[in-house]
């Protein structure tokens, strides 16, 4: 058995006792997938992905892809291409495609579910499976012959990767220098650098379509110029079998050394330096940015649920180790030099940290999927053919939570998982350095903390004044104040002032926004905060949700279900009490991040840059 340690009982908890999936499961879009099916699903990847998945992730790290610069290619280790067949053989990846493509038509909330414990066991292998997610958006914007070429994607297993971060340009999309030229037989030649281009180049597939951001010529600049263009790795002779033509001009010169995730192949992209790389746009439109923000959107879901299931694990080698190291004495018998050592479970802070690492790791599972029932609305209701615009205005809304909030927690986390471990756990001999590493590229994978920042209040929040924002704090705040008996009565009133201040910290900022319509300088007031935003609201969606457990778990203790046996009562106790905790230490909080958020200096824009 591997370093992974799943948390299946949670998982299930979560979808069906407190966001009611078994309701919606086995029903109208989702009748291919009942509750039984969901579960025996789940229950199999799990086995997977702790039985096989977790060690190749671990060769990996220790013997990483080779680059070729010769050949620019990119060479796998062979336990890991064993593990990625596993994967693909048992056809987990088509749970991502709807049957159109040969898929299962699964919930979303499920797919996630799933994606969290191949991502917790082996993270790389689960990006690498991405071109699912390719193949669906080009099955949804592309021509009839592109939607072809999808098929083929998901029927040959083609790799895929987002080819948008230039050497010069970074998080700066609008400065993109790659250029795009049309020719006479209306396909395009391509021109540039790109960096960071995860899956760029390996051989887990026969073929890689890149999905690129490049400027036409004659194309104005800033992001409104871009067009997206696909450029496969081979060109394709026969658009019918998919059986492959020449080598297209687009190549692998450089393979990232990183400080983590290293069995993720992350390249320098080198398009037609040599011979021409060949792409065609994608689409009928000049439309590039907003088809890539449907990549991205996905790829940001992927990133805050690779963050919650690596905390997940950490969070519970933590445990296991804290409940067998023995070292000092109870802190009640201080002084006693005849009293036995303990396990460091005994010592409060240890209790401390691990209790909020729990809350934290559970937190944000419950955020992930909860975002994920949204979507499992939008697609019920495409089904039918019509559009669930709370759903979606409330997806876009958590998007940059999910994938910021959740990265910077769970790095926070393991920190302090790290901690428990003391020195051992700077060791190779357990996992949590490898997890340390491998999760701090989720703060800055798709933007990093400050852009998701940004983007949650520019983009989601005072883009529609407000609206989405409301109407999600509004539903907590009326779950905040429903009646409860006494264990957690203190809690929601916790809950609930949290609300209120959640809402003045986003009015606030509101306001320094209108201000600077005729003080420019007001702004700043706004971009120092966004981040601040995003994460006090983080913290009270966790709240939320820790609560909504800790009512279910509450409300079972007293039928006498769920387990009657020890483990159920400890599984509901350590829900409890985990909200509980968690309202206390860190709903009070955001309080004070309020009273920053307000207050106003001259000092942080001031100050020269000489002085720094």
């Amino acid at each position: 058995m591997g370093h992974y340690k799943s948390n299946l009982r949670d998982l299930e908890f979560t979808l069906f006792d407190v966001l009611g999936r078994d309701d919606v499961y086995g029903t109208g879009a989702f009748a291919g997938t009942g509750q039984d099916t969901a579960r025996a699903v789940l229950a199999e990847v799990e086995r997977l992905a702790v039985h096989q998945l977790a060690d190749a992730s671990v060769a990996a790290d220790r013997t990483p892809p080779v680059h070729d610069p010769q050949a620019r290619s990119v060479t796998l280790p062979d336990s890991f291409k064993r593990a990625y067949r596993a994967w693909t053989d048992g056809g987990w990846h088509l749970l991502d495609l709807p049957a159109s493509l040969g898929g299962a038509d699964a919930p979303p909330s499920l797919r996630w579910a799933v994606a969290e414990l191949a991502l917790g066991a082996n993270p790389a292998l689960y990006l690498y499976q991405g071109f699912t997610g390719f193949a669906r958006v080009l099955d949804r914007l592309g021509t009839g012959e592109q939607r072809r070429l999808a098929r083929l994607m998901v029927d040959r297993q083609w790799g895929a990767t987002m080819v948008l971060t230039e050497p010069e340009a970074g998080s700066d999309v609008g400065a993109c220098r790659t250029r795009a030229r049309q020719q006479p037989d209306g396909t395009w030649h391509l021109e540039g650098v790109k960096r960071f281009i995860t899956s760029g180049e390996h051989d887990l597939a026969e073929n890689i379509v890149h999905f690129v951001l490049a400027r036409p010529d004659g194309h104005g600049p800033g992001t409104k110029g871009l067009s997206l263009f696909l450029v496969p790795k081979f060109r394709i002779a026969d658009p019918a079998t998919g059986r492959l033509g020449a080598r297209n001009g687009v190549h692998a010169t450089a393979l990232e050394d990183k400080m983590g995730l290293k069995a993720s192949a992350t390249c320098e992209l080198t398009f037609g330096a040599e011979e021409p790389a060949v792409g065609m746009l994608l689409g009928e439109e000049h439309n590039g940015i907003r088809q890539m923000f449907q990549i991205i959107e996905q790829a940001r879901m992927i990133v805050g649920t690779k963050s919650a299931a690596t905390l997940s694990t950490g969070y519970l080698n933590a445990v296991e180790y804290a409940k067998e190291r023995i070292q000092g004495t109870d802190l009640a018998a201080l002084g006693d030099r005849s009293a036995p050592k303990v396990p460091i479970t005994r010592h409060p802070e240890v209790r401390r940290s691990l209790l909020l690492q729990k809350g934290y790791a559970e937190g944000l599972r419950a955020l992930v999927l909860y975002t994920a029932t949204l979507q499992d609305r939008i697609a019920a209701a495409q089904a039918e053919g019509r559009t669930d615009e709370e759903a979606t205005a409330r997806n876009d809304l958590l998007l940059p939570v999910v994938k910021g909030y959740s990265s910077e927690r769970a790095c926070e986390q393991l920190n302090h998982a790290l901690q428990i471990l003391g020195g051992a756990g700077y060791m190779k001999d357990f996992p949590l350095e490898q997890y340390i590493r491998d999760t701090k590229i989720d703060t800055l994978y798709e933007g990093t903390t400050a852009i998701q920042g940004q983007d949650f209040f520019f983009r989601k929040i005072a883009r529609d004044q407000g609206a989405a924002l409301d109407g999600l704090l509004t539903e907590v705040e009326k779950e905040a104040r429903q009646e409860a008996d006494g264990a957690l009565a203190a809690e929601r009133a916790l809950l609930a002032e949290a609300v209120t201040q959640v809402r003045a910290m986003a009015d606030a900022l509101g306001a320094y926004l209108l201000r600077s319509l005729e003080e420019p300088a007001a702004v700043h007031q706004v971009g120092r905060n966004t981040t601040r935003l995003l994460m006090a609201t983080g913290d009270l969606l966790l709240g939320w949700l820790l609560l909504r457990q800790a009512a279910v778990a509450q409300k079972q203790s007293h039928a006498g279900g769920d387990g009657r046996n020890a483990a159920g009562r400890a599984f509901r106790l350590g829900k409890i009490a985990t909200a509980r905790f968690f309202a206390q230490e860190v709903l009070p909080l955001i309080t004070t991040e309020r009273a920053l958020a307000e207050r106003h200096d001259s000092i942080l824009m001031e100050l020269p840059d000489d002085a720094w």
